[in-house]
């Protein structure tokens, strides 16, 4: 079982940035690519962006490409999604999920976090 705690999440300004954390309870955390979801209120759940175990490779999704950062560190189980020039359409409750491939497909996520809400004011 693999237990995924989100952290990072707030309230910032339009034009500014939030540093999210996911942090992996498992011992195997680097067999794992991580991926980044989010969900606005009465939207789908959408992909983000996501890395593989090593971290070589990544993927994001268009509208966030050349804004949003993913990474991980493998020593501290913990991925991350630096966020910067945020939008008031970047609003949603994230989440951080753990699978076997990097994927833009939620259901090839094994296991997901609680989430935490990100809030942007314009």
């Amino acid at each position: 079982q693999v237990q995924l705690v989100e952290s990072g999440g707030g309230l910032v300004q339009a034009g500014g940035s939030l540093r999210l954390s996911c942090a992996a309870s498992v011992r195997t955390f680097r067999r794992f690519a991580m991926g980044w979801f989010r969900q606005a209120p009465g939207k789908e759940r959408e992909f983000v962006a996501a890395i593989s175990g090593s971290g070589g490779s990544t993927n994001y999704a268009a509208s966030v490409k050349g804004r949003f950062t993913i990474s991980r560190d493998n020593a501290k189980n913990t991925v991350y999604l630096q966020m910067n020039s945020l939008k008031p359409e970047d609003s949603a409750v994230y989440y951080c999920a753990a699978g076997g491939i990097v994927t833009v497909q939620p259901k090839e996520y094994d296991y997901w976090g609680q989430g935490t809400q990100v809030t942007v004011s314009s």
